[in-house]
């Protein structure tokens, strides 16, 4: 349910299509849009364009920063209810949508075993410290922080649209966005007309365009809680704590938000850099 850093974005692809992290975090450090040499003494034009891009690696560590802040609120938030009635709302999604999936809530007694049996490695650490959770439908799991199982009702959710082709395909698309900053850039350079002096429709639109390419991951992710509140609000009456599950949920999908920008501020990055050096 922790979703990615807004400026984890590297030319590397997710290795797991239903995180919602980096799988795991520590193999995406350095970002797409990363630094840059200023020229000494830049002509006009360069140097405004140099400037921008100094303003975008600004606004890309804001970017990070505002994601930890609500990363850090969702991880300190309430749950909505007692963990044996989320438990009750988990296993009615997988009876009423026939989801062949096991759902564990992890721990620090049951990790290894759960690493062992579905050769996870240490990937559970961070699930078990309640810092993630994941669904793979590989695996066919979904797990959750044994304290906080309220984030096994999004896992589900993206279980269910696992099973559906068209919310599949926006699943699968998360593992190629990080590739957008490189795949505009090639492009700018094989369709662009340095010789006219205007910019071209990439170079305009890149950040627009890097948003884009995240677009799919925003609306699954805002689909998979949708499924995870509608199941809540089936099971259990009790609106205060629907309330805090929605609390909970939005403040998730603030940082896929800020992570779609961050993508389309590094494919802007990625643009304008190379313009600095040709």
């Amino acid at each position: 349910m922790y979703p990615i850093s807004s400026n984890n974005f590297t030319n590397s692809p997710y290795t797991n299509s239903y995180t919602s992290q980096p799988y795991w975090q520590g193999g995406y450090s350095q970002p797409a849009y990363g630094y840059y040499e200023q020229p000494s003494q830049p002509a006009d034009g360069a140097g405004k364009t140099v400037a921008m891009a100094g303003l975008l690696q600004v606004i890309a560590l804001g970017l990070n920063k505002a994601s930890q802040w609500f990363s850090n609120k969702l991880a300190a938030g309430k749950e909505f209810t007692s963990a044996s009635n989320v438990h009750r709302v988990a296993d009615e999604m997988v009876r009423k949508n026939n989801l062949d999936v096991h759902v564990g809530y992890i721990n620090d007694a049951n990790k290894y075993a759960y690493a062992r049996a579905y050769n996870l490695g240490g990937q559970l650490e961070e699930v078990a410290r309640g810092q993630n959770a994941f669904f793979t439908d590989k695996l066919k799991l979904a797990v959750a922080p044994e304290h906080k199982p309220s984030l096994i009702l999004h896992e589900l959710g993206h279980a269910i649209n696992a099973k559906n082709a068209f919310t599949k395909v926006l699943q699968n698309t998360r593992r190629y966005a990080p590739f957008a900053p490189t795949a505009l850039l090639l492009a700018n350079g094989l369709f662009s007309n340095k010789n006219d002096g205007k910019k071209s429709f990439i170079e305009r639109n890149a950040g627009l365009l890097g948003f884009a390419a995240f677009l799919p991951t925003i609306v699954e992710e805002g689909l998979a809680s949708f499924r995870g509140i509608k199941a809540a609000k089936k099971v259990l009456n009790n609106p205060a704590g629907l309330n805090i599950l929605k609390k909970n949920y939005l403040l998730a999908l603030s940082t896929y938000i800020l992570a779609g920008i961050g993508l389309g501020v590094a494919s802007k990055q990625a643009v304008l850099e190379d313009s600095i050096r040709t």
